[in-house]
């Protein structure tokens, strides 16, 4: 049987959303407008791309349940919502979870999400690329380029300048027309995980799997600090006491004809590698004064192919075993060498230590800004908060039910391949058939439509046998 319809969940949380009645009071589009020359031109939108929450049409699995829906192929699209109070995960952990399907696959394009930085001057309405986020969290692929992105953006507490850190050697991300559920936590120890489908895909530490790495290094290159001239770099150098032995012949040759090599008794010296073609005919309409003396085109002598070779015989060459080649002086250890040059050290000035860089800046919204080049991307089920055990249980309520009745239909949607069964039964059909033809034979001798009352079976199968050749010889 069908999952029963949705129910809100239980789970409460600083933002929950399974895009039931009211999602568009939380919701709002980007009605941002493309800049010319640095001024907003009033007729152009920035994007473009329409947003609407529907039931899906790829493998449908929970009767009522809708999903926040990417309507515009080839598209720029931006919505956010707005916080009901800001999300502040300092000495917190710190949960951001949702589900993506793209029911028309996904050849290029994101479906990750942003944490907005909170601002009390947030307006929805004007999201866009340039709003600052907090965290950048979710799939994104196009041509190679195949990842789950997790970057955040770290205060320097020296300059004040914001930095992007990287996630290195992110996890790829799974594309597929069934829903897949991201989930990114990170605690208080520095540590995160990213699960895929509740699985974990990606763990590591905030202070060491991220580039630039959020904390500078102690000591730097002296920017002043310059080889002096005198400094050698050179580890080896040529020899000055080494000389060219006396025998040393550099004009003997690497390969010389091999003397103990005989001629093939079989060999066809006289007999020449190609001949005149003899099937080939001058064309009738070749007039040599135009075209020339005709000659005929050569092809193998097949002669030759059923001995050693033929024409005139050559002793192969071998290796010439008095072969030296150009002396050159052997290298030795350089004696002057002071090793490989590097600046000194210096401290360095921009030097900080941040070790809970977990404290992120205060969090407000939640948006989905991006260019994809197919339509149907399907985000729901958003949690947004401070605790791992209810992101769980919202996935054992939502997503883990969405999955099981998807995997059986798409399971169900494949070809059915040919069980063992199912060719020994076919085959134990043909094989009754060839027995039965001899009595049925008989039985149209005497009345040809009670054989086919008797034999329906076999009727069939010579009808078939008839027919099948006809119709083969008619088509060519």
């Amino acid at each position: 049987p069908p999952p029963p319809p949705p129910q809100p969940t239980t789970i409460k949380g600083p933002f929950v959303e399974q895009f039931v009645s009211g999602w568009d009071s939380r919701w709002v589009a980007s009605s941002q407008k493309k800049e010319v020359d640095g001024v907003e031109d009033d007729e152009l939108l920035r994007y473009r791309g329409e947003w609407a929450v529907e039931a899906p049409t790829v493998f449908p699995s929970i009767e009522g349940d809708k999903g926040l829906v990417v309507k515009t192929a080839a598209a720029h699209h931006a919505i956010a919502a707005r916080f009901d109070a800001p999300v502040d995960p300092k000495g917190k952990t710190f949960v951001a979870q949702y589900e993506v399907k793209f029911e028309n696959g996904l050849e290029c394009g994101g479906a990750y999400i942003k944490l907005l930085s909170h601002n009390d001057s947030f307006e929805a309405k004007k999201f866009d690329d340039k709003t600052p986020y907090t965290i950048m969290f979710g799939p994104d692929k196009c041509g190679s380029t195949n990842k789950v992105h997790f970057i955040f953006r770290h205060k320097n507490p020296i300059t004040g300048e914001i930095e992007e850190k990287h996630l290195k050697n992110p996890p790829a991300a799974k594309i597929s027309k069934t829903t897949n559920l991201y989930t990114l936590i990170v605690r208080p120890d520095q540590t995160f995980d990213i699960l895929i489908n509740s699985e974990k895909a990606k763990s590591g530490s905030l202070l060491e799997d991220f580039t630039p790495a959020v904390n500078p290094p102690k000591e730097i290159n002296d920017p002043e600090d310059k080889k002096p001239e005198d400094w050698v770099d050179e580890a080896k150098i040529v020899d000055p006491e080494a000389k060219k032995p006396a025998d040393w012949d550099e004009e003997a040759p690497m390969e010389i004809p091999d003397e103990e090599a005989s001629q093939p008794a079989d060999w066809l010296v006289n007999e020449p590698l190609t001949i005149a073609d003899p099937d080939s005919e001058k064309p009738d309409d070749w007039d040599e004064e135009e075209d020339g003396e005709w000659i005929a085109p050569t092809v193998s002598n097949p002669k030759c192919d059923k001995v050693s070779g033929c024409g005139e015989w050559v002793r192969p060459m071998k290796k010439n075993p008095e072969y030296k080649g150009k002396w050159t002086a052997p290298l030795i250890d350089n004696p002057a060498y002071k090793g490989v040059w590097a600046p000194r050290k210096i401290p360095n000035p921009d030097y900080f230590e941040d070790l809970t860089p977990s404290n992120f800046n205060p969090i407000g919204a939640v948006g989905i800004e991006l260019w994809t080049m197919q339509n149907g991307m399907m985000f729901d089920n958003l949690y947004v908060g401070h605790s791992e055990a209810d992101a769980k249980k919202f996935a054992e309520e939502t997503f883990a039910i969405k999955a099981a009745s998807e995997k059986a239909q798409e399971e169900a949607a494949k070809p059915k391949k040919e069980t063992a069964s199912d060719a020994d039964d076919f085959k134990s059909r043909g094989q009754k058939i060839i027995a039965n033809v001899g009595d049925f034979v008989n039985l149209a001798k005497k009345d040809p439509m009670n054989a086919i009352k008797e034999l329906p079976h076999v009727a069939g199968g010579l009808l078939l046998a008839i027919i099948v050749p006809i119709l083969f010889l008619y088509s060519l």
